[in-house]
């Protein structure tokens, strides 16, 4: 999370620390696709016809498991966030940041487990 910016920054001077917002380190269009990413959740999550038929069938188990957790949490969150009068460009932000763990969860899973069939 912090390779890609989305951190929260922080400016210490002595024993005064005061907090910062994102520090945007790293590259930003991929930070621009999580954010785009991340509207996506404001959707309730559903799997509909059009995307079962047209899901890669080589991927592993444990990873769709991982990402029907995360479509789960994550619109759950947006939603959440947006209850206690959150600005939506927040709750977006913190979307992002916990999707980039659950892309990382899924990468360690494929990497692990057999390769991919070349697309």
């Amino acid at each position: 999370m912090a390779y890609v910016g989305l951190v929260p920054g922080e400016y210490s001077s002595g024993a005064r620390t005061r907090p910062r917002g994102l520090t945007k380190a790293g590259n930003s269009s991929v930070r621009r696709v999580l954010f785009e990413a991340a509207w996506n959740y404001r959707h309730p999550a559903k799997i509909d016809a059009y995307k079962l038929e047209h899901m890669p069938k080589d991927i592993p188990q444990e990873a769709k498991d991982i990402a029907w957790k995360a479509q789960l949490r994550l619109c759950k969150r947006y939603r959440t966030l947006l209850a206690r009068n959150k600005k939506s460009q927040v709750a977006i932000t913190a979307v992002a940041r916990e999707l980039l763990g659950f892309i990382w969860a899924i990468a360690r899973v494929v990497s692990t487990s057999e390769p991919l069939a070349p697309a």
